[in-house]
């Protein structure tokens, strides 16, 4: 059987400095191969201590049932600073409890179906920039970049990626987002927080761009609220939200913070996921087939027709499991715990890697394989609640993973419907800000014949 390709593994054993380079230039390369068999893998340095944990019910306990006692590390956060600010992504505490009061009640439920319009003409336009290209090899992670930011925009501020801001806002993300990576020397480093922290002067000046023009884009919101002409969308819905508990709404600069990491959870995310997802209907053409022959449902916007996109739902997740955005999450414990009869001092960094727990040797059937019918099995069921995390879990679960298992899905069958892709270079994959290829994700693509 076609395996889905493999980072290459790492000599278990390296020396700090060999780790941290490996670490900066791909996260996922620097990686081991006994750490997919691991139930907890300790990592020293001179200033700190770390912990991968891939034994579900520690991942429990720190993700579910004492969240409070595990807070995001800042060490890692410090890298996304320039561009997410203080937003939900990277807050702790009650800071970070007040937004997610403010945010979370824009992606309930009912708001989906609001919301879906809006999914469904950004995967029109996606497919007719497709159409343009029938019978060339495509770059797809450059075309699922732009289908996802063109949700974005349309869901939450009710533009089409064409609009100039919306426009300038993707093509400085694309510059960002190769020179960014996801950690900077603050995460082997302990650094006092009166020290200047070290940012590539591109980095700083990409991320000042796209911030001057989300508040641009927030504070035209911001006057169309008070005339009473602003569109029922998500920007509308957040800056109007009030905190229960204080009354207090967001400023324009708290803001802007949350649509940063809007736009970088919700674009970056989906991009990535949809691309890995093209790539392997393009290895596996039965399953595109079958997803292809799923997708006829598609004529007319319908939020109903999601529940009739059962295989395609089934495909995103795997592509989920397989290749899981976000790869790893750092915690740092507060308090001194045991941990497989290890003590874990306070202030350990402790990884929880959706990479590693998403292909653990010990936890899933076939865990490098590509099977989409796992999850109607008894092992994949197992294994979904319990070792299955691409959105987090727990308090801090991204308010918009239901979001997300709606435009994903959408999308990609809307592009089977009616194109056909096939296999060009194997792409490798490293980790930036999400997981991508290293040169990029090439595929063939034709029109599909009915």
């Amino acid at each position: 059987m076609i395996q889905p390709p493999k980072p290459p593994s790492r000599p278990d054993k390296v020396s700090l400095w060999q780790y941290a380079k490996l670490f900066r230039e791909d996260i996922l390369s620097a990686q081991p191969a006994r750490l997919y068999r691991a139930w907890m893998a300790e990592f020293r340095t001179p200033f700190f201590r770390s912990y991968l944990i891939n034994q579900p019910d520690l991942v429990k306990r720190v993700l579910k049932e004492r969240p409070d006692d595990f807070p995001k590390s800042t060490r890692v956060n410090e890298g996304l600073r320039p561009l997410l600010g203080n937003s939900v992504f990277v807050t702790n505490g009650d800071v970070w409890k007040r937004q997610r009061r403010i945010i979370d009640p824009a992606f309930e439920g009912g708001r989906l179906r609001e919301t879906f319009a809006a999914m469904w003409d950004a995967s029109e336009a996606a497919a007719a920039r497709l159409d343009t290209k029938v019978g060339q090899e495509v770059e797809v992670e450059a075309e699922t970049s732009h289908a996802a930011a063109d949700v974005i925009f349309r869901t939450l501020f009710s533009l089409p990626i064409e609009h100039h801001l919306a426009r300038g806002v993707f093509e400085e993300f694309r510059a960002y987002q190769r020179s960014q990576p996801i950690l900077n020397i603050a995460a082997f480093i302990p650094l006092p927080t009166w020290m200047p922290r070290l940012f590539r002067k591109d980095t700083k000046q990409s991320a000042a761009r796209i911030r001057a023009l989300i508040t641009e884009l927030t504070q035209t919101r911001a006057d169309a609220i008070a005339a009473g002409t602003a569109p029922n969308d998500l920007a509308t819905k957040i800056m109007t939200t009030a905190d229960p508990e204080t009354g207090e709404r967001f400023s324009t600069e708290e803001m802007v913070d949350q649509v940063a990491i809007f736009f970088l959870a919700g674009h970056e995310t989906s991009a990535s996921t949809l691309a890995w997802a093209l790539y392997l209907m393009a290895l596996y053409p039965e399953w595109q087939d079958k997803l292809a022959d799923e997708a006829q449902v598609l004529e007319a916007c319908d939020f109903g027709v999601m529940s009739k996109l059962k295989l395609s739902r089934d495909v995103f997740r795997e592509t989920l499991r397989l290749y899981p955005p976000v790869p790893m999450m750092v915690r740092e414990n507060n308090c001194p715990e045991t941990m497989r009869k290890r003590d874990v001092r306070k202030g350990s960094q402790l990884v929880i890697s959706p990479w590693h727990l998403h292909r653990h040797t010990r936890l899933w059937d076939n865990p490098d394989g590509f099977d989409p019918g796992r999850w109607h099995t008894e092992n994949g069921k197992t294994c979904q609640r319990e070792a299955f995390i691409p959105f987090s879990a727990g308090a801090r679960v991204c308010p918009g993973a239901g979001f997300a298992m709606i435009e994903g899905p959408l999308i990609l069958s809307r592009i089977l419907r009616d194109y056909n892709v096939t296999v060009g270079p194997e792409p490798v994959p490293v980790a930036h800000l999400t997981v991508r290829s290293k040169n990029g994700i090439h595929l063939k693509i034709t029109r599909r014949e009915r």
